[in-house]
């Protein structure tokens, strides 16, 4: 009776712990489903449909008359790798990306540490500090446009007054100021972006440490140098990628500013070029998808060999 009694209490509750198994497992995906529907529509279609496409010889006709069933080829892989512009575009982009991110994260860094230590009016200076991060893309660069206008822009007038130019400088259309002017731009863009992460990060940091640094005599560049930046790594090198992305993929900056021109063209210029300017749907997809493919690249690097290295260090 004891036996048959031990063995039949697992036998009635097993299916009600599966029950409750399946329910829970039916809730789960009823939570995440919506996620996966969104990025499958999202991120997923959009990006077969691109290497669909980057194997075609195609054409906006073709691809309204006959949707993905064109004929396949490898030539847009050959031309672009074989194109001296793609190679003198991605250099301009890595230049770019590479000049931006160092610079926003150095002043982001340089106004996190600047706005530390309270005082009167910190949280003002702070809020405006957001302003060219939030202020809409097409406002700002028509203001830097008015602002470098060599005939009436104000950045030439106060060169003629104050440093003696002879002749007004076209910020935006020589080579390669037109470039160093772009980067200027994107660090003044998003330097905020950067003091945002810093500043929090800053906040979070125990002062026992610094106070016991100063104590013993330290001097302020040691006193960041050897403990306030060793504690700032990780937050560096997550923002270093996140801007390195985003900088890799800029187009509206540079389109708006010079348009492409003056050697800014980055690579998603060229591939709107390609695209718009030249109606070259295949080559402008298999553009896009070797660039992908180099950023995916980068990115399976860092994580492979630096993203753990980090967080042993955190």
């Amino acid at each position: 009776m004891t036996g048959t009694t031990v063995t039949a209490a697992p036998a009635r509750g097993r299916p009600r712990r599966s029950l409750l198994a399946r329910r829970d497992s039916r809730a789960g995906v009823g939570m995440v489903l919506p996620a996966v529907v969104i990025i499958v529509a999202i991120v997923i279609v959009p990006l077969v449909w691109n290497l669909i496409l980057a194997f075609q010889q195609t054409s906006f006709t073709s691809v309204a008359e006959n949707g993905i069933f064109n004929p396949f080829t490898l030539d847009n892989f050959a031309g672009v790798l074989s194109d001296p512009g793609f190679w003198r575009s991605l250099g301009t982009t890595v230049i770019f990306s590479i000049g931006a991110t160092a610079g926003s994260i150095a002043v982001g860094l340089v106004a996190a540490l600047a706005l530390r230590e309270p005082f009167r009016g910190r949280g003002l200076v702070r809020s405006l500090m957001l302003l060219p991060y939030v202020a809409p893309v097409v406002a700002v660069a028509f203001v830097w446009q008015i602002i470098l206008n060599p005939q009436f822009g104000i950045l030439n007038s106060l060169g003629k007054q104050l440093f003696g130019w002879q002749h007004p400088i076209n910020f935006l259309s020589s080579s390669p100021l037109a470039l160093v002017t772009v980067i200027a731009f994107e660090v003044w863009r998003y330097f905020p972006f950067a003091f945002l992460f810093l500043t929090a990060r800053l906040v979070a940091l125990p002062r026992d440490v610094e106070e016991a640094a100063l104590v013993d005599g330290v001097t302020p560049w040691q006193r960041f140098r050897f403990v306030v930046l060793p504690q700032l790594l990780p937050v560096l090198a997550l923002l270093s990628v996140l801007r390195l992305i985003m900088t890799f993929n800029k187009f509206d900056d540079i389109y708006l500013l010079t348009g492409g021109g003056a050697g800014t063209e980055v690579a998603a210029v060229r591939v709107y070029d390609q695209l718009i300017g030249n109606f070259d749907i295949g080559g402008a997809a298999a553009n896009a998808f070797v660039l992908s493919a180099l950023l995916g690249v980068s990115l399976f690097v860092y994580v492979r060999f630096f993203a753990s290295r980090g967080e042993v260090d955190a």
